[in-house]
């Protein structure tokens, strides 16, 4: 299974920033990385400029987010199959942001994540304890719930991603070890052929310990993924 090493951009960059950022993408030197596959995603409003610019290149594109629902009076929101249509390959959905800001609930997602295996996208279910939940005990109990319940009844190509809520955006990391036992937990529950990601705050200087785990098949990357050079760096490490 090749190492997936996808960055999500958030609500980052200006329309120059971005087209900057997706041309320097498109023109690393990508050759010598064999066992990973790349993707990015930005904002929707971002979305076909950077397909666009990396339509020749060996770069996924995705979107941050898409509805439960397939068309109608929904502001705001974006189908799986307006993304579909654009050229987009992956969708994260349930990212903590969402369940946090938004208040989506796992039925949600599983929804979400339907919508998109029937409109030929890959669906990055995330999944994650907080501080709190951790400190109490339950972290194991709640991500094991958010799988169990977030997972399509659709057969298709699905990634998880485990994204420890307070490592996202802190600085903070789980320790190798501590990311492993929470990604050998879900493997029980997906499969072999799931892919899963790690994604709290994943860096060059952090990315080879975590990525030499035997469960972690790749990152969800957040501010590191603003970067070409370390984006890259990370990928040259899968």
């Amino acid at each position: 299974m090749k190492k997936l090493i996808i960055g999500n951009w958030k609500m980052s960059l200006s329309n120059e920033a971005v087209q900057t950022l997706a041309e320097n993408f498109a023109g690393a030197d990508l050759g010598n990385i064999e066992n990973a596959q790349l993707a990015v995603c930005p904002s929707s409003v971002h979305l076909q400029t950077v397909i666009n610019t990396l339509r020749a290149s060996q770069i996924g594109v995705g979107a941050q987010d898409c509805s439960d629902q397939d068309n109608g009076a929904y502001t705001g929101q974006n189908a799986a199959s307006m993304l579909s249509e654009i050229g987009c390959n992956y969708v994260i959905v349930g990212h903590s942001e969402r369940r946090q800001y938004n208040g989506e609930t796992n039925a949600l997602i599983k929804a979400k994540a339907q919508k998109a295996i029937e409109n030929n996208l890959t669906p990055i279910i995330c999944v994650g304890e907080t501080q709190q939940e951790r400190d109490s005990g339950n972290a194991q109990s709640v991500v094991e719930s958010q799988v169990q319940e977030c997972m399509p009844e659709s057969q298709g190509n699905i990634i998880v991603a485990y994204e420890p809520v307070w490592a996202i955006g802190t600085g903070n990391t789980a320790s190798a070890e501590d990311a492993q036992t929470m990604h050998a937990l879900i493997r029980k529950h997906v499969g072999n052929k799931v892919p899963i990601l790690y994604g709290g705050s994943m860096k060059p200087a952090n990315a080879q310990e975590l990525l030499s785990m035997p469960d972690i098949d790749g990152g969800l990357i957040g501010g590191a993924s603003l970067n070409a050079e370390d984006f890259i760096s990370i990928a040259k490490v899968a």
